[in-house]
């Protein structure tokens, strides 16, 4: 890939991760019903503590979308966090009784996107990162 096609991609992915923040800041909230709460390690959350954990997640997306949209080095570290976070909770997640309430399908879909967003964010990182020895 290109580096402007580097660059393209990963602006993409900030304005995902923003929009992601943006969605947990308003976890709380519970605007689609109160269903809807953070997932943390497989456990969905509620009351108080979907309303500290999800605000936290979306500063943590917030931060993370503004290094990416930057090309900050904090980008790296704060993208390999979350992917293995992503992976985690997505394990720790389908292993529960709620993972049988949105079906197959859905379910691969979601693991798709989720992993390769996150996934894909960091690999492109890792990738465009400055070797040693190089000028």
């Amino acid at each position: 890939m290109t580096e402007a096609g580097r660059d393209k991609t990963l602006k993409v992915f900030a304005l995902l991760f923003g929009l992601l923040a943006i969605s947990n800041f308003l976890k709380p909230f519970q605007l689609a019903g109160p269903e809807v709460g953070f997932v943390l390690f497989g456990t969905r959350l509620e009351g108080s503590a979907n309303a500290i954990v999800g605000p936290a997640f979306g500063l943590y997306l917030a931060a993370y979308a503004l290094a990416l949209w930057r090309r900050l080095p904090a980008a790296l570290p704060l993208a390999l966090i979350y992917v293995a976070y992503v992976a985690a909770n997505l394990v720790l997640f389908n292993m529960t009784p709620l993972a049988d309430d949105s079906g197959l399908i859905f379910g691969l879909a979601y693991t798709a996107v989720a992993m390769g967003v996150s996934g894909g964010s960091a690999w492109l990182l890792w990738t465009g990162r400055p070797r040693s020895g190089q000028g």
